[in-house]
């Protein structure tokens, strides 16, 4: 495949003259004049490498560099410049470029520094320059695929049923990613580029599964005004993802069955049967064989979405893929929040290692935004973080944006509210307490508090509200 090149340049001459050379030597090349439109079509488009010129006329090729890289942490970039003192050349090597290219020069320079950091980013296989640009597989639908030995297993076995027309059923806890990799197997399929249509079957009533599932013609019941279109139609020629498909009435899932084994439904209430060619993927958190021997699915219906299944491993079984996940999801927070982060300092990713992740991925890229939010530096420190995923022996102090112990030292009090901070301090530590018993458990520590879980979310979050505005910090 070939290497994609961004040519950023202000001089229409070198521009064209990059373009024809490099077009000549088996490259892909797109050219921008100005910085900010160069940054801009980085962003909408995979590109291998940038060649930025150091002066341009709307920023310098170091603020392009940065801005780039903020973006994607993964950018190749070489900067092209006719200043060659020594000082331009450190300065742009310490901004991150990976090669530096003084005017003039012969054009072969440019391939040799684009074969050495070809060379380098991209050594061995096609494998290992997808791990390269993860943030445009996942925007595009597809997961990311992970190095763990469970992700490769996983990757392996979405890649193979792609290129079938296979029912699938997806097992996972929630917050593991089933509807990216149902989005994946479809993008990777022969039905890319038809429809992909996802529905939770957990939000659905009994009273209206059936047209959410196959719409309804005008009148068909009371508060059908106008005909609709059910998922199975909107998705027609394509593939339905039903989530959480244990939760279908058992009528609903009879219709279901027939649908399936007809390949022809009716709108509720009409009389019309439509041809059907759809795929299939379901998600359950329950075992769907477990589900059938306790009467709670039809065993039928069961067989013909078991045509393949894959178990998704909660992200606690895969802590070698956490720092992959956890970059990606702030590249994506940085771009969202305009923020320029590089990353995290050492001591947070060993956080993120030695946490168990109950909510999974979901429960990562949450911590990894609200980090971000908070943070002030330029990598996410541990005094970002939220205090329930610290590790417990580290939880009785906490930094001033965390659900912090306030100061009650004597010294600290303002006369007159003494007997307030007081109990406020004793009803901390009740909470504290209460927390660390059951792990930071919050339904659990509720219970243990004879509370509601609502009650004990709100005096949490007025701890965390003191906590950043009061000078009562610990």
């Amino acid at each position: 495949m070939k290497k994609r090149i961004l040519v950023i340049d202000d001089d229409p001459d070198m521009c064209s003259l990059l373009n024809n050379f490099l077009c000549r030597n088996g490259y892909e090349v797109e050219i921008s004049n100005c910085g900010e439109k160069g940054i801009e079509k980085y962003k909408q488009a995979e590109f291998d490498v940038v060649i930025c010129d150091y002066r341009l006329g709307d920023k310098t090729g170091i603020e392009v560099l940065e801005e780039i890289r903020a973006y994607d942490p993964n950018a190749i970039v070489l900067i092209i410049t006719g200043y060659s003192d020594i000082k331009t050349a450190v300065e742009v090597i310490r901004s991150g470029a990976h090669d530096y290219i003084t005017k003039p020069f012969v054009p072969e320079e440019i391939l040799n520094a684009l074969a050495a950091v070809i060379k380098e980013s991209f050594p061995k296989s096609s494998n290992e320059e997808r791990s390269k640009k993860p943030n445009k597989q996942l925007q595009e639908g597809y997961f990311l695929e992970g190095q763990s030995k469970q992700s490769r297993e996983l990757y392996y076995q979405v890649e193979i049923v792609s290129n079938t027309d296979y029912n699938v059923i997806l097992y996972g806890e929630s917050g593991t990613g089933k509807e990216v990799i149902a989005r994946t197997i479809h993008n990777m399929s022969k039905r890319k580029g038809k429809p992909f249509i996802a529905m939770d079957c957990g939000t659905l009533s009994k009273e209206l599964s059936g047209s959410e599932l196959f719409g309804h013609v005008k009148g068909a019941f009371t508060g059908a005004l106008a005909d609709k279109e059910g998922h199975f139609e909107l998705a027609n020629g394509g593939t339905l993802f039903l989530d959480e498909v244990c939760n279908l009435s058992y009528d609903i899932q009879a219709t279901l069955l027939r649908v399936i084994q007809e390949r022809r439904f009716k709108r509720v209430g009409g009389t019309k049967e439509m041809p059907l060619d759809i795929r299939i993927i379901v998600a359950s958190n329950e075992n769907l064989q477990d589900a059938y021997k306790k009467g709670k699915f039809r065993e039928d219906l069961y067989h013909r979405f078991n045509e393949f299944s894959i178990n998704i491993p909660r992200l606690s079984k895969r802590k070698d893929d956490i720092p992959l996940f956890a970059d990606f999801f702030l590249q994506n927070t940085r771009a969202e929040l305009g923020k320029v982060i590089y990353g995290f300092e050492e001591d947070v990713m060993q956080v993120f290692i030695n946490y168990s992740w109950p909510g999974n991925l979901r429960e990562l890229r949450n911590v990894i935004r609200r980090a971000a939010l908070l943070t002030d530096n330029h990598k996410i420190n541990i005094q970002s973080l939220p205090f329930e995923i610290m590790p417990v022996n580290e939880k009785t102090y906490m930094p001033a944006n965390h659900f912090s112990k306030r100061s009650f030292d004597d010294g600290n009090l303002k006369k007159g509210i003494f007997l307030k901070d007081t109990a406020a301090k004793a009803e901390y530590e009740s909470i504290l307490s209460a927390l660390q018993q059951v792990n930071f458990n919050k339904s659990k520590a509720a219970e243990l508090l004879n509370i509601d879980r609502k009650t004990l979310y709100n005096k949490i979050r007025n701890y965390e509200s003191n906590s950043l505005s009061s000078g009562y910090v610990q």
